[in-house]
């Protein structure tokens, strides 16, 4: 026979959460790990240093991970990646327009460049529901 249980209302939000805050720690450690990619997709418009804004970005996707594991601060946490994930799609943009414009990219690495774009879409819904989630709970 099999019990059925029921998750915790403060839990129900956990799972997505968490799955959100690893890929922001996962971004947010390859900014320090292996920064010079990062730097290539900063829009070329932004004042100043692209290293800058990789450390920059790096930080925010580390703090906003660290909201999104605790269950107190995960509701500004979906907010706030929700948010980051606004902020870094002109690096998006930038990314796909370089891919697009290099003679010697693959032409599926043009592609990808393009399709990855609207992926940002799935990623804001996603963190404004962890935040919806924790303020219902």
């Amino acid at each position: 026979m099999t019990e059925i249980t029921s998750v915790p209302a403060d839990d129900a939000g956990r799972r997505p959460a968490l799955v959100l805050a690893a890929l922001l720690i996962g971004s947010g450690v390859l900014h320090f790990a292996r920064p010079k990619p990062f730097d290539s997709i900063v829009p070329r418009l932004l004042p100043g240093r692209a290293r800058d804004y990789t450390y920059a970005s790096g930080v925010a996707e580390l703090g906003v991970a660290a909201t999104l594991m605790i269950p107190r601060t995960r509701g500004l946490g979906g907010r706030l990646a929700a948010a980051l994930f606004v902020a870094v799609f002109p690096a998006n943009v930038q990314f796909a327009t370089d891919t697009i414009a290099n003679e010697n990219a693959a032409r599926v690495v043009k592609i990808g460049s393009v399709l990855r774009l609207p992926l940002q879409i799935p990623l804001i819904t996603q963190a404004l529901a962890v935040s919806r989630r924790a303020r219902s709970s």
